[in-house]
Order: structure tokens, then C-alpha cells, then sequence
């Protein structure tokens, strides 16, 4: 059943209640009047009487003492089709008007046939005020049309009537296509009638309900009249929480309804609770003052206990394999018959085993197992066929005149040759070699100095063409490039790239130094500045430099005088020096130092360059 469904067969059924309460309570001619009170926060001074046009009175109720403050209070009875007086009385004689008092104001309703006829417009009436009320007859029900017979799919629960619009009969079954019994015949799941519930009250301070209860009723029809059960009575006593566990029929209402007294008013707002089965949360109120559980007013929920689908579990479901599980219901192709070993790199390796046991233990060495044999392996196990190698004795020097290529073992029987270059006109030819090795040597002439360029290790005959290395730069985008080295050295200078004119070229460490840390001697002009820089790298970064140098490099500090702070444009290290000339204080890669009040020496250094100056603090 969907939510949609739910919702209207909830709808229809409070109709059909609302309306047999109009007409199933009250005798004929007669039919029942409502009375709501909503008190303020001293009920114990209101009340009301309906009376006839006679002056008699009809039915009464108030003062309500003993109850909680603001809880409802309903009165009920049936009265005939005719004119009547209310009159509703403060003891106080500031009406309902709570408001007056720091509390809330009180309402009144009159209702009838789910109509109401009369309620309370102004709380502060005094002492008490008088209204006249008419009481008309409720109309018949509505007859509900449906299907009656419950053996179809269309059946309405409510129906009055019945229309003939059973068309589909009730195929029970599991409809879910992903469980294990599932059905394709059948058109609506089997539910399950009953199941055990959890009822969990809780308490937001941990110390219990202090005087609240829960009262549990469950319905005994699905339709109307429901003829509610009372289940029990539940409160927390002490802690933060505590479970009762109730069996509950699956879709018959349940009303809970949650009871506060004059000791638990002001904690009631702490109390939540939950009621819910494995399958399905009906109720959940986690209390608070964001969510609340409204006290004395029925909370309505309907009990859900699952069907009869069964999830599927996957595993081996054939009583012959050596994995069989009788705790699943769907085989997932793992079963196996006969582990063993199944790698085939072990002795144990069989190829009718379908499962891995892990009982491979012994790594199969392949190799001849024959003791007799040249390549007998005593660590092999597992014989290659045709892999052992019959002994051949003979002379194994390749070098001897009786060499036996096919021979394994030396026999001493190996007879010396004397090889050689036997081709007379061969560079090497040798007159006392008897046996031809193929080493002749053809004559090659070229140039056989080492350290010429076109020296030719091949060459075994000079013939004068030796070119003499020659050192230098060779490189053309380079100022001092020469046309006729042929070795390339270290000496390329070359262009700095600068707008000023500059003395030097690079690579010279001082000179790009210099136009790094002062690019005017780059970009502007070469002067006598750019020459103390130069010198002052030259000579080792030794001493303090000019101030202008500084200023070139915009590491003056300012503002100078000062009230306290001096800053630099750069991160420096300063080190501040006293009066008498002794270090006092130095501040590490810093933009930013506070002085004392005076005259201050301070040393500044950066990127190798360092200055003393004054500061003078107001």
C-alpha cells in the first residue's frame, strides 16, 4: 500500500468517524454539542453552564481544579434541535485573559457536526458573559461507494455501499523481483499481522519523567467505530532513557497519549519518546522545545511489521560441495568439491583440484635426475625429459689444434697452436706462425698522432694529415668568438643586456651582482656608485658601505625621527648599539624594529651589504 493510498484510507476513515460520533452517541432527535475549554493558567476559576430558554440547566462544567495549567478540557451532551444560553464565569473577574498576568490567554469553543457555532472572541469579559446559542440537526452520512468484498485488490475498508467495481482478485505473494521468494504471479505482498515494538522514552536532562506519563491505546477494528484497547501507562523514573518492548497488530490504529501534572509542567518540555519495529519507525518525538510532545492531545500512528519477502543470501547452496551453507538461500557459484593444491608451480599441483586449500608446500624444481649424467642437479625434483647430458671426454681448449667442440670433459689431450697473420703483404704478417687465426691486419693510412682532431686509431701508417687542436671561444653570439678555434673553452664573454653602458660583461659574479640588487647601474647609468658596489664585492663584502649606497638599494630606514617604530622597504637584520658601543640588541630578517626614547645607533645589513646610522627617537 502507498503513502497515497494510506493517506486517503486515513482521510476517509476520520469522515466516516467524525460523522458517527455526530449520529452513533446520541439519542434520536438529538445530537451532540461540544464544549472546548483551553483555560489559562488559573482554570480553577472558570466555568460555564448551557441552559435552556427556561432558565434550566442543560449541562455544566468548571471550576476546573486539580488539573494542569492551560490543560484542555472537553463536555459533551446531547441536546435537541433549539435555542440555548451559555454563560461563561471568572471567580476572578478577569475572564481568561491570562495574558494580564504573564501567561497566556484562555479560548472557548462550541461545536457541533464538526461545525463551530460559537467561540470565545475577547478573553478579559470580567466576571462572566451571556450569549445565545442554536443547535441545528447534523445531516445523514454520506453513503461511501467502493468495492466491499475484500478479496479484491480495489476492496475500500469504509465503503457503505457496494458498486460492483471488484475487478481484480488478491494474488498473495511476495512482489519485491529482488527477493527469494519472489512471485510473478502475485499482485500484493503478504503482510505480516503482528510484531513485536520498542517503546523508548527519554529525558533530555537524564533525571526521568518526574510525574509525566505515556498512555498506549491500540484500535481492535481498522475502521470506525475502533474500539481502542489500553495497552498501559509508561514513564521514565530515572535517567536518560529506558525501552519497553510491546507486541502490536501490523495496521490497526495506535493513539498515544502523553499526561503531565502539576509537578511535571515545567519538565514535560524534556520528555520525548519513540515507538518503532525493526521495519518501521510509527512514532518519533525527540522532545525539546523545538519539537515537543503536545501533552493530553492523541498522537495517531499505524503500526508496520514487514511481509513475508525474503532477502536474498548469497553463498553455496548444494549440499554435495565441501562448502555447502545451509544459511543462504541463493547460490553464487563459489561451491567447490575438491580442494587441494591448484598452483602449478608446486609438487602438489593437481589439475582435477577446484579450490585452493593452501596445502601447496614444495616449489617444483625442474633439472636431471640422472647422477650419472654432465648436468646431473641434485636439487631438482621433477625430471625434464631429454634434459640430461651424456659425459663427452676430449680437449676443451679452443685454443689447441685437437679442440672437440662436442666434449664436457678435459681430458689432457689438447695440442698447442701457434696463431697468427700467415698474408705477406698484411701489416702484421708473421713468418713463424703456422696456423691462420684471421687476425691479418690490412695497411691504413692516416694521421696516428693522439692528439690531433683527426687523430685515427685505426691508422697503422702516417701520412702527415694530423690538424693540431686549437682553444677557444666558439660560440658566435659571444663578443670575443674565434673563427679559428676548433675546441671550445670556458673564456665566451658576452653582452649584459643592459640600457646603461657598463664596463663589464657576464658572466661576472660582482658585475651581475651588482645590477641585481641596484638595477639603475642597468637600467640608468653606470656610475660611481655602481663602481663602489663593484669594488665592495671585489674586496669581499669587507666593512660597512656608503650611505648612498643604501639609498640606491632603498633599505633606508624611516621615518627619521621617530616617535618609537622605524621600518625598511626591505627584510633586513639590525643590530642596535648603545652609547658606549656595545651591541644591545639584534632583530633577525625583519621590516619593522621599536627604539628607545634617544639617540640610537642601529647597523643594518642586507644581501651582503651592511651600514651604521643614527635614529633619533622623540
Amino acid at each position: 500500500m502507498n503513502n497515497f493510498t494510506k493517506f486517503l484510507y486515513a482521510f476517509i476513515i476520520f469522515i466516516v468517524f467524525t460523522i458517527s460520533i455526530s449520529f452513533g452517541q446520541c439519542p434520536p432527535s438529538t445530537w451532540s454539542l461540544n464544549v472546548t475549554i483551553n483555560p489559562d493558567q488559573y482554570p480553577e476559576e472558570t466555568s460555564f453552564y448551557v441552559l435552556n430558554l427556561g432558565g434550566d440547566t442543560i449541562f455544566q462544567g468548571g471550576p476546573f481544579e486539580n488539573i494542569v495549567d492551560y490543560q484542555p478540557q472537553y463536555i459533551s451532551s446531547c441536546v435537541p434541535i433549539d435555542s440555548f444560553i451559555l454563560v461563561l464565569k471568572d471567580e476572578y473577574g478577569d475572564g481568561m485573559a491570562g495574558s494580564l498576568w504573564g501567561g497566556n490567554d484562555g479560548s472557548v469553543y462550541i461545536e457541533q457536526c464538526g461545525d463551530t457555532i460559537w467561540q470565545l472572541d475577547t478573553p478579559d469579559f470580567g466576571y462572566e458573559i451571556y450569549d445565545t446559542i442554536y443547535t441545528s440537526g447534523c445531516p445523514p452520512p454520506a453513503p461511501i461507494y467502493g468495492c466491499m468484498d475484500e478479496n479484491f485488490l480495489e476492496f475500500l475498508p469504509v465503503a457503505t455501499v457496494d458498486t460492483g467495481m471488484c475487478v481484480t482478485p488478491k494474488l498473495f505473494g511476495c512482489t519485491d523481483s529482488l527477493a527469494f521468494n519472489y512471485d510473478s504471479t502475485a499482485n500484493i505482498d503478504e503482510y505480516i499481522d503482528s510484531c513485536a515494538h520498542e517503546l523508548e522514552l527519554t529525558d533530555l536532562a537524564g533525571n526521568g519523567w518526574a510525574g509525566s506519563t505515556l498512555k498506549l491505546y491500540q484500535a481492535t477494528n481498522i475502521v470506525p467505530p475502533f474500539n481502542y484497547e489500553d495497552i498501559g501507562t509508561y514513564t521514565l523514573i530515572d535517567g536518560f532513557d529506558t525501552t519497553f518492548f510491546i507486541n502490536l497488530a501490523a495496521d490497526y490504529p495506535v493513539k498515544a497519549v502523553f499526561e503531565i501534572t502539576q509537578q511535571s509542567d515545567f519538565t514535560a518540555v524534556q520528555c520525548g519518546f519513540s515507538l518503532y519495529s525493526e521495519d518501521y519507525v510509527a512514532i518519533d518525538i525527540e522532545g525539546g522545545f523545538v519539537n515537543p510532545i503536545p501533552p493530553f492531545l492523541p498522537i495517531m500512528a499505524e503500526p508496520y511489521c514487514g511481509n513475508t519477502c525474503i532477502e536474498r543470501t548469497y553463498g553455496c547452496i548444494d549440499s554435495l560441495a565441501v562448502n555447502y551453507n545451509d544459511t543462504v538461500n541463493t547460490d553464487d557459484e563459489t561451491c567447490y568439491y575438491n580442494p587441494g593444491c591448484t598452483n602449478p608451480i608446486y609438487l602438489e599441483y593437481n589439475a582435477l583440484y577446484d579450490y585452493d586449500d593452501g596445502s601447496c608446500a614444495t616449489l617444483v624444481a625442474y633439472g636431471c635426475m640422472d647422477s650419472t649424467a654432465f648436468n646431473y642437479d641434485p636439487l631438482a625434483n621433477v625430471e625434464l625429459p631429454g634434459s640430461c647430458i651424456a659425459v663427452v671426454e676430449g680437449c676443451m681448449d679452443d685454443g689447441a689444434f685437437n679442440y672437440n667442440i662436442n666434449a664436457n670433459v678435459d681430458d689432457g689431450s689438447c695440442i698447442p697452436l701457434i696463431f697468427g697473420c700467415i698474408e705477406p703483404s698484411a701489416f702484421n704478417y708473421c713468418d713463424t706462425c703456422n696456423t691462420d687465426n684471421g687476425s691479418c691486419i690490412d695497411v691504413v693510412n692516416g694521421c696516428m698522432d693522439s692528439l690531433a682532431l683527426n687523430y685515427n686509431p685505426l691508422a697503422n701508417v702516417d701520412n702527415g694529415s694530423c690538424i693540431l687542436p686549437l682553444a677557444g671561444c666558439t660560440d658566435v653570439t659571444a663578443v670575443n668568438y674565434n673563427v679559428n678555434a676548433n675546441i671550445p673553452d670556458s673564456s665566451c664573454y658576452y653582452e649584459s643586456g643592459c640600457y646603461a653602458t657598463v664596463p663589464y660583461y657576464i658572466p661576472n659574479a660582482c658585475f651581475e651582482w651588482v645590477i641585481d640588487i641596484d638595477p639603475y647601474c642597468c637600467d640608468d647609468s653606470w656610475d660611481n656608485t655602481c663602481y663602489d658596489l663593484y669594488n665592495y664585492c671585489q674586496d669581499g663584502w669587507s666593512g660597512p658601505v656608503s650611505v648612498d649606497m643604501y639609498k640606491r638599494t632603498k633599505y633606508i630606514p624611516y621615518p627619521n625621527p621617530t616617535r618609537d617604530y622605524v621600518n625598511f622597504t626591505e627584510l633586513v637584520d639590525v643590530l642596535v648599539i648603545d652609547n658606549l658601543g656595545k651591541n644591545h640588541k639584534l632583530y633577525k630578517n625583519t621590516k619593522r624594529i621599536k627604539l628607545d626614547k634617544g639617540i640610537n645607533y642601529i647597523k643594518v645589513s642586507n644581501n651582503k651589504l651592511s651600514f651604521t646610522t643614527i635614529i633619533i627617537v622623540q
